[in-house]
């Protein structure tokens, strides 16, 4: 069994360097929390549902958004948001942040990104092929019936 202790390193001697209550807990025990790697780290906020919020730039080649979103968000919920901005389905848009792709699983903070960092997202080319032949085979189709109208 593993006991995890508290211990001062440093004493402060006044209290508007403590922020008053010694942290986040006003006894002065360390507050843990389990991340989603199931890694046990120190509480960085106080408070009920203290999520940090950051601005992650979006580029598309030719463009970039500014989108507001958790710390803790998977790539695969920023991929719903990037949707509403962009146009692009959630399954049709490869992000990448640091020259690597990511998977819809992990996690922003986990990964590395922070305030103001940017993501590049790139139109999956499998899909974009897909759509290039249906919009051909739309075309040979609307240009059909006007024949077999004809012929009747």
């Amino acid at each position: 069994m593993i006991r995890l202790r508290s211990k001062k390193l440093f004493k402060r001697s006044s209290s508007k360097a403590s922020g008053g209550n010694g942290g986040c807990s006003r006894n002065g025990d360390i507050q843990w929390e389990l991340r989603p790697g199931g890694m046990l780290v120190q509480k960085r906020e106080c408070g009920e549902g203290a999520d940090e919020v950051i601005t992650v730039r979006i580029s598309t080649g030719s463009s970039w958004h500014e989108i507001s979103i958790g710390a803790t968000a998977t790539f695969g919920e920023l991929k719903i948001v990037v949707g509403m901005v962009t146009g692009l389905e959630p399954r049709e848009q490869r992000l990448l942040f640091k020259g690597k792709e990511r998977e819809d699983g992990d996690h922003l903070h986990m990964v590395g990104v922070r305030d103001k960092d940017k993501v590049l997202v790139l139109e999956d080319p499998a899909i974009k092929e897909r759509k290039l032949m249906m919009a051909m085979a739309e075309r040979q189709v609307m240009s059909n019936p006007c024949h077999t109208i004809i012929e009747v």
